[in-house]
């Protein structure tokens, strides 16, 4: 799977980094980024259903 971030989307809430700290943290800017482009964690699919302004996108 393919992970992206859209920042301009992304409120900083910290959900993502919560639920798949492998994949997902939060940057200086306060905004969520990917520490990998590609992964097969089933917590990022987790983390882009619980996104509450669905800023993460997933493609297989």
């Amino acid at each position: 799977m393919k992970v992206f971030v859209d920042r301009d989307a992304c409120i900083g809430c910290g959900v993502c980094e919560n639920l798949c700290p492998d994949v997902f943290k939060i940057n200086d800017e306060g905004k969520a980024e990917t520490l990998m482009e590609e992964t097969d964690l089933p917590c990022a699919q987790d983390a882009a259903d619980s996104c509450p302004t669905q800023a993460i996108s997933i493609e297989e």
